[in-house]
């Protein structure tokens, strides 16, 4: 067994030790050991905190365990075989996420997300967002500040300091970013505005899937939500997050009796057909916006529609009042 310090990069052969450095306090244990464990595919770290190869001061640790400085991060071998399992990506997948770049700086990247790519890769994604940019750019120091579902599109917020990464998740826990999304929701709002404030308890079934409910002993949640278009079977939706859970505008969606136009996990199974006619193939959700202040800097990241979901819109028929109008 060997004890290293954090910046080592060499997995070696056996077991590690690793000190948790002072600028590592408070980051999460599969983001710390993608640093560790450089060129191993997000699965593969997901397998090894699964069965509990990989401790924290003597405790097994879980995906979002968050480290704190001078923890002590025992790291399993893994095999070069291993490492290189899941072959490298496609040439085409990586050009699609480098034209994706909306911004750059010394603190950030920011992407406009294309759907049916995961932010990570692991649950049988090879390479997610993450792992593309870091094959794309592998000098540079790269650490996702938030996540979006695979099928979301749009603003995915990448940190490439630590002290970025750091600050802009202080200001998510404190609820003090601005996020809107848009989305396509089953029929029309009884009202142009509504928040919904219900709080939402998260579980894991047993294959793994995560389910998202209302729930009074849940976390505190509330999505405000704008239309901004009416189409006779739907309505185009502005939600914007005072809170950020998983699943959140989803869950709350269905909780006022309007889900997302193509979401399989929450939607309507015949409201989902009816949209396919009109060439809908994914959930219709797209984070449009965020919008920070850091270091005495206010910064704001827009996306357009992505051009599926705008095909849709124009294949929708307008509502009947205003046809006859």
């Amino acid at each position: 067994m060997t004890r290293t310090s954090d910046n080592s990069s060499d997995a070696g052969t056996g077991v590690r030790i690793v000190r948790v450095a002072d600028d590592r306090d408070g980051q999460r244990i599969d983001n710390f050991l993608a640093g560790q464990l450089k060129g191993v595919p997000k699965s593969l770290i997901y397998r090894i905190l699964r069965t509990g190869q990989v401790r924290v001061n003597g405790k097994r640790a879980k995906p979002d365990t968050r480290l704190v400085a001078a923890d002590e991060v025992r790291i399993p071998p893994v095999r070069v075989a291993e490492r290189e399992e899941t072959g490298a990506p496609a040439r085409g997948l990586l050009d699609k996420i480098g034209q994706s770049i909306l911004f750059e700086d010394k603190e950030f990247l920011v992407l406009n997300k294309p759907a049916g790519i995961a932010a990570h890769g692991g649950s049988g994604v090879s390479h997610g967002a993450i792992e593309l940019l870091r094959t794309l750019r592998p000098k540079d120091t790269l650490e996702l500040v938030h996540r979006l579902d695979r099928d979301t599109s749009g603003v995915l917020v990448l940190a490439r300091k630590r002290s970025a990464l750091t600050g802009l998740q202080e200001l998510i826990r404190e609820n003090r970013t601005t996020k809107q999304y848009l989305c396509l929701l089953q029929g029309h709002l009884s009202r142009a505005s509504r928040s919904v404030n219900a709080p939402l308890r998260k579980s894991v079934l047993q294959g793994g899937e995560r389910m998202v409910r209302v729930d009074e002993e849940g976390k505190p949640s509330l999505t405000h939500f704008k239309v901004i278009e009416l189409y006779e079977p739907a309505s185009l939706v502005e939600a914007t997050l005072e809170t950020g859970r998983t699943h959140q505008i989803r869950v709350h969606s269905q909780h006022m009796g309007h889900p997302i136009a193509g979401d399989d996990k929450y939607g309507d199974p015949d409201f989902n057909k009816a949209m396919r006619s009109f060439g809908l193939r994914r959930l219709f959700l797209h984070a449009k916006h965020f919008g920070f202040e850091l270091g005495g800097k206010a910064r704001s990241f827009s996306a357009p529609l992505a051009d599926d979901l705008s095909a849709v819109l124009d294949k929708l028929p307008a509502p009947r009042r205003a046809r006859q109008g």
